[in-house]
């Protein structure tokens, strides 16, 4: 439930990776409380389909554009799109990455760690500037930005190099919005999700390395938790902020990891 003084409705939202998994649940989330909410990726059909699913499930305007967000020109263009469109954003989720292949460190080949790099770090950062140009501009000015940052922002697993840094990397940017974001009213904060079902996790119950050396299954929860927590953090007013998050399965081997 968002604040009660702080009314959401009609307010747009860009969701990135929102077609699928963790981001699909975001968006619709946001939707169901009365965000104008639009979602992207990189594959069309996908987008496409689960914007016209979200619509019908929530009853709310759920669109799509098309956007790789490790590259600047796309990301420009995704922003232009919604300014031409709605004239204003008001709410930035970070959510769009992806993992790297569990091997040793030292078989992690170069183009990987640039993916990698590319789609969960300077992803990041290029939402977050061309948010931050919009959001000083436009009147009133200001808006969020929540960055998905992961549990791995905190403590690593095994043989996760690429995605670990990047996750890390996450956290400093965040904290950094939120302070040069300031003074503008533009409020950053930072989701950490521990085991939320999804394509990314479904391996997980077939084991997965811990830091031990042993394998084994881990629990997840549902994705819709999730969404409430960011719709939680996404309905504060703009003069109240939750910097930092962690929502994971309860059971999940994350304290005391290692």
């Amino acid at each position: 439930m968002t604040d009660k003084g702080f009314d959401v409705t009609g307010r747009i939202a860009l969701v990135t990776g929102g077609g699928t998994g963790l981001g699909r649940a975001m968006a619709k989330g946001l939707s169901a409380e009365g965000w104008r909410v639009v979602i992207s990726g990189r594959r069309k059909e996908v987008l496409e389909a689960a914007a016209a699913e979200l619509s019908a499930e929530t009853g709310g305007e759920v669109t799509c554009c098309t956007a790789d967000v490790g590259d600047p020109a796309s990301v420009r263009a995704l922003f232009d799109d919604i300014a031409g469109r709605f004239g204003r954003i008001d709410l930035v989720v970070n959510n769009a990455g992806i993992s790297n292949s569990s091997v040793p460190l030292e078989d992690i080949g170069f183009e990987e760690w640039n993916r990698v790099v590319a789609a969960n770090l300077t992803g990041v950062f290029l939402c977050t500037q061309e948010a931050f140009r919009m959001m000083k501009a436009q009147s009133p000015r200001g808006g969020r930005i929540i960055n998905n940052g992961s549990i791995s922002a905190t403590a690593p697993r095994p043989n996760s190099a690429p995605y670990t840094a990047t996750k890390h990397a996450v956290t400093g940017l965040t904290k950094s919005a939120a302070l040069d974001g300031r003074p503008f009213d533009i409020a950053c904060g930072q989701i950490d999700i521990g085991n939320a079902a999804s394509d990314m996790t479904a391996r997980m119950s077939g084991g997965v390395l811990q830091a031990n050396g042993e394998t084994m299954s881990e629990p997840t929860i549902d994705p819709a938790h999730v969404a409430r927590a960011v719709v939680y953090m996404a309905g504060l007013p703009l003069d109240a902020n939750v910097l930092t998050m962690t929502v994971m399965a309860t059971k999940m081997p994350f304290v005391g990891r290692g």
